[in-house]
C-alpha cells in the first residue's frame, strides 16, 4: 500500500491548523524541523508539534533536520509524533536513539541525505520501523527532483527484501505527479509530497491522485 505524506514546509505557516485538516485523507502528515545549524533553515519545534497533534487525526510524521537528534528526538514522541526520523549522519548512537524511539510508542526512522550511502547502515535496519532516502538536499522546500537517487532507492529496497524486513522504505524531495511512479517502480512505498499537494486547488483530491499512481504503478511492478 503506497502512502502520502503532505509536508507542511508547502502549507500556509499561518493557517497550520486548517492546512493540516485539509489533507485529512492523507496518510501521515509530514512535519519538517530544521534547527538552522544541520540544514540553513530554521522552521518550528515541539510546541507547533504539541499544538497541530490536537488539531487533526492525521498522525504526524516528523522529520528532524537538526543537530542532537539524541537529545532532542524523544521530545517530538512525548509531543505526539507517532513517527520520528533522524538523521544518520547527525545521531551518536542511532541504535540506542531508534530503541529509544520505539520504547515511547512511536515509529522509529533514519533519514540519508543525497550523497549519503545505505549500505554502511545495513546492520542497523532491524532497528528502524522505516528509511528515509532524501530525494533533495535537506534543507528547503520545493526542490527539484534528483533523479541520481533513484539507484540508491532500488539498493535500499533490496537490502530490506533481503534481510525480510516489513520496513517502510520513504522518499522526500520533489515528489509530485511527474516523478511519484519512479520512485514507485524503484521500490519506495511512503512518499512525502509538499507543494505538489499544498500547491493544488483541492489538496486532499492532490493526495488521493499521487496515492493511486504509486499504487498502480507498484501493481505493475509487482507483476513483472
Amino acid at each position: 500500500m503506497a502512502q502520502i505524506n503532505p509536508s507542511i514546509l508547502s502549507a500556509d505557516f499561518a493557517r497550520l491548523a486548517d492546512e493540516a485538516r485539509a489533507v485529512e485523507g492523507a496518510d501521515w502528515l509530514h512535519v519538517d524541523v530544521m534547527d538552522n545549524h544541520f540544514v540553513p533553515n530554521l522552521t518550528l519545534g515541539v510546541p507547533v508539534v504539541e499544538s497541530l497533534r490536537k488539531a487533526t487525526d492525521t498522525p504526524l510524521d516528523c522529520h528532524l533536520m537538526i543537530e542532537d537528534p539524541d537529545r532532542w528526538a524523544p521530545q517530538y514522541v512525548e509531543a505526539g509524533a507517532g513517527s520520528v526520523t533522524f538523521h544518520a549522519e547527525a545521531a551518536a548512537a542511532p541504535v540506542r536513539l531508534a530503541r529509544q524511539i520505539r520504547a515511547q510508542g512511536a515509529r522509529a526512522a533514519m533519514a540519508l541525505r543525497p550523497a549519503t550511502p545505505v549500505e554502511p547502515y545495513e546492520d542497523l535496519l532491524p532497528e528502524l520501523d522505516m528509511l528515509l532516502v532524501m530525494t533533495v538536499e535537506p534543507g528547503f522546500g520545493g526542490q527539484a527532483f534528483l533523479d541520481i537517487m533513484l539507484p540508491k532507492i532500488r539498493r535500499t529496497r533490496r537490502l530490506i527484501e533481503r534481510h525480510g524486513l516489513q520496513m517502510w522504505l520513504q522518499v522526500d524531495g520533489g515528489v509530485s505527479a511527474e516523478t511519484i511512479e519512479r520512485c514507485a517502480e524503484a521500490g519506495a512505498d511512503v512518499f512525502v509530497a509538499g507543494s505538489a499537494v499544498y500547491g493544488a486547488d483541492d489538496p486532499a483530491a492532490a493526495v488521493r491522485s499521487l496515492r493511486a499512481q504509486a499504487e498502480e504503478t507498484a501493481s505493475r511492478t509487482c507483476a513483472h
